[in-house]
Formats: C-alpha cells, sequence, structure tokens
C-alpha cells in the first residue's frame, strides 16, 4: 500500500495534537512488537483499561490498527496502512516526544 498524502497529517492529529496522543504512541509501539488485546495493554503499560479502550477506539476509527475477535478477547494488530506510513510516523514520535518507550 502506498503512503498516501494526508498520512502525515491524520498521524499528527492522532499523535502530536491531542492530549492522549503519547499513550497512543505508546500503544502503536507495543502492538508493532506483538499483538495483544486490551487487557495485555493495560497491564504491559500500566494504563486504565477504559483509557487503553478509548485509545484503541481512536486507534481503529483513524485504520491505524485492527481486531481480531470481538469484545474482551479481540486482539489488536498494526494496519497495513500503518505500515505503510511507518517511516511518516517514527519521524513525528521522533520529533514530538523524542521516541516513545
Amino acid at each position: 500500500m502506498p503512503s498516501l498524502p494526508y498520512a502525515k497529517n491524520l498521524l499528527f492529529f492522532v499523535f502530536a495534537s491531542s492530549r492522549g496522543g503519547e499513550n497512543r504512541a505508546r500503544i502503536m509501539n507495543t502492538l508493532q512488537n506483538s499483538p495483544r488485546n486490551a487487557n495485555q495493554l493495560a497491564n504491559e503499560l500500566g494504563l486504565n483499561y477504559r483509557a487503553i479502550q478509548h485509545h484503541l477506539e481512536v486507534l481503529e476509527k483513524n485504520n491505524l490498527i485492527t481486531k481480531v475477535g470481538e469484545k474482551y478477547g479481540a486482539t489488536w494488530f498494526v494496519s497495513p496502512f500503518f505500515e505503510a506510513n511507518k517511516e511518516a510516523y517514527d519521524e513525528l514520535i521522533s520529533k514530538t516526544y523524542g521516541g516513545v518507550k
């Protein structure tokens, strides 16, 4: 999938121009290593389960992640769109947060 012209704007909106951007970046970095469910993300990142659910909804709505399964057992993966624009994401995160753990 080729990089889309609006991808940088979308990435900026989701990760740099809103309060939850850094936590969404932490979620994306975690999912790049391996898929996880919401409970695993909450435990690993030390965030409230409901906050994780909110961030996952935002990321899914913006086509940055996809899920397999339903409800509590759903497993989240990075999307092909995200993978196609990973270079722009890495650049943005580096400039905005100096990298995210």
